[in-house]
């Protein structure tokens, strides 16, 4: 990347001034620091001249100016310069700048991929909401997240699994069953079956039971009340997973795997991970139930993973999920996407992965907070238990995918955020989804007008005319994709990248306004091929943005 060619040379700077004697001895920084500048002052600088002042015992301008001096030739460096309090401030060349675009081209739908890990395993779980009910807005902030993270970090160069974790045992899950059941018998005439005091009052339970009476008839009415339950809960659960994958696949969002609650249980997992532990002393009964002694591990107290009446917890599964993870399919990393309730299920996590003998740093979890759905001004309720649910479903109908993914990655996820449906429904530049697609749909159409003129796209187009400033910042700007891409993958925090997409696509309009791309007037035919040289590039680059976020690039609107 660049700023990483200017820190490489800034360094050598530092090492060349200090073998010459123009600096005093002293062991130089490890990283050199370098970040985009005021456009007054150039296009990068680095305050690395700033904390040398101390071990140099020089002015930092003075140290600076120094290590100016020592700068190796660059193709990509115009100009070097320091500014107060001792700046080193680097202007690019405008040549080199040009004939960016030709790399571009030539990078295509890769333009902006880095090595970041070298092929490093990891693996993104996210969403996971329990199969007990239709996915709501919430789950898809947590699904954009997770799967805009995903793309990214598989552009940085790890060997990405993205993955779904069904919680589809437990208390929960049984509540789940009952409230089904209930409304089954209910629905057949039975109006004498209770429902569950904390069942589940959706109108979804209501519809779900009335698809089972329809497919199965009364044939469960007459059997012994668990196992009712039990054969009627099975159908419900898968009729919910299929609910659930069709769902996000209405959001196009993929996954690799898709691991069951259950199947630690079933096929031994968790008693041998739990017969470690004990090994290891990570394990004590007392209060009649089974506790993780995760104090001896960093955390704050103790967790039960087996109750005294019997049932582990859901934090039992999730330590022999972890195991599973890292230590029988061996991620490097793996990063789950959270909701804000589970906050303080962290700690304990990072007790887990101690217990594992691992690193604590190779489980990220994100936390993100909730979404509010809201119309103009009017908060829009959503409930699970009450039958007020609108479902991520519906918001996807009424708005559209690509808005409801790039809306939901507006903020960083630590960060509470609105939805507005107004909003969502906008077609004017007010709505961010659409002024960035609309951006790209513009380049589609001055090519297609291109076509449709007999404008020959030349192989070899003269870039080297593209001096405009209006040029020249579109091309800066797409030069940040890989910035971009590194600093998702680094911080995990996919915001950057809608923010990243509108600025791209506010300089590009400006290009549009500043520069005529296709003229007729004599003499121009070389300019104009430069010109859609430079949109061609610009294509590609916004595309290549739009498809990290999950989001369409339509040729026209």
């Amino acid at each position: 990347m660049l700023k990483e060619r200017i820190a490489q040379l800034i360094a050598q700077a530092i090492d060349d001034a200090l073998d010459a004697g123009a600096l005093p001895p002293f062991d130089p920084p490890d990283n050199v620091p370098v970040q985009h500048a005021k456009p007054k002052f150039g296009d990068f600088a680095s305050p690395v001249a700033m904390p040398l002042a101390g071990v140099a015992h020089m002015p930092p301008v003075k140290i600076a100016e120094t290590i100016v001096e020592h700068l190796g030739d660059a193709d990509f460096l115009a100009e070097a310069h320091v500014t107060h309090p001792g700046f080193i401030n680097i202007r690019l060349d405008t040549a080199w700048l040009a004939r960016q675009v030709e790399a571009i081209l030539e990078a295509g739908d890769q333009f902006g991929n880095i090595d970041l890990a070298g092929g490093k395993r990891i693996q993104v779980e996210f969403v996971s909401s329990n199969p007990n009910g239709p996915l709501t807005i919430g789950h898809g902030r947590n699904a954009a997240i997770g799967d805009t993270i995903a793309n990214v970090l598989a552009a940085a160069g790890y060997d990405v699994q993205r993955e779904y974790y069904f919680n589809d045992a437990g208390r929960q899950m049984n509540l789940f069953y009952a409230s089904v059941f209930a409304r089954y018998m209910q629905e057949l005439g039975h109006a004498d079956v209770e429902f569950p005091e904390a069942g589940y009052r959706g109108a979804y339970v209501v519809d779900l039971a009335q698809e089972i009476i329809d497919e199965e008839g009364d044939r469960f009415a007459g059997l012994d009340h668990n196992r009712a339950v039990e054969e009627i809960g099975a159908i419900a659960l898968q009729k919910m997973i299929d609910l659930i994958k069709e769902d996000l696949v209405f959001m196009g969002v993929r996954y690799d795997r898709w691991f069951t609650e259950s199947s630690v249980y079933e096929n031994g997992l968790f008693d041998q991970v739990l017969e470690m532990l004990r090994d290891k002393g990570y394990v004590e009964e007392k209060e009649g139930a089974v506790w993780f002694t995760s104090t001896g591990l960093g955390d704050d107290k103790d967790n039960v993973i087996i109750r005294s009446n019997g049932p582990p917890t859901y934090f039992a599964s999730d330590i022999a999920y972890h195991y599973d993870k890292f230590v029988l399919r061996g991620f490097d990393e793996v990063i789950n996407v959270w909701g804000a309730d589970h906050q303080g299920h962290v700690p304990r996590m990072n007790a887990v992965m101690r217990s594992f003998g691992l690193d604590p740093d190779r489980l990220d979890i994100i936390i993100y907070q909730l979404v509010t759905l809201k119309r103009g001004d009017e908060i829009v309720r959503l409930s699970t238990r009450t039958g007020d649910l609108i479902t991520l479903r519906e918001v996807i109908e009424e708005v559209g995918g690509d808005v409801v993914r790039f809306l939901l990655l507006q903020r960083s996820p630590t960060a509470q955020m609105d939805f507005d449906l107004e909003l969502a429904k906008d077609t004017s530049e007010k709505n961010p989804v659409y002024y960035v697609q609309y951006a790209h749909a513009r380049i589609s159409s001055i090519l297609r007008y291109a076509q449709e003129r007999g404008v020959p796209l030349f192989d070899d187009p003269d870039i080297t005319l593209l001096t405009h400033p209006a040029e020249l910042d579109l091309i800066r700007g797409m030069l940040r994709l890989p910035e971009i891409i590194e600093l998702v993958s680094a911080k995990r925090e996919p915001h950057h990248l809608t923010h990243y997409a509108q600025e791209l696509a506010t300089t590009f309009h400006g290009f549009y306004k500043e520069c005529r791309v296709i003229s007729s007037e004599p003499g121009d035919e070389a300019i104009s091929q430069a010109r859609l040289a430079l949109v061609r590039a610009a294509k590609i680059v916004l595309a290549r943005t739009l498809t990290l976020i999950g989001v369409g690039t339509p040729e026209q609107m």
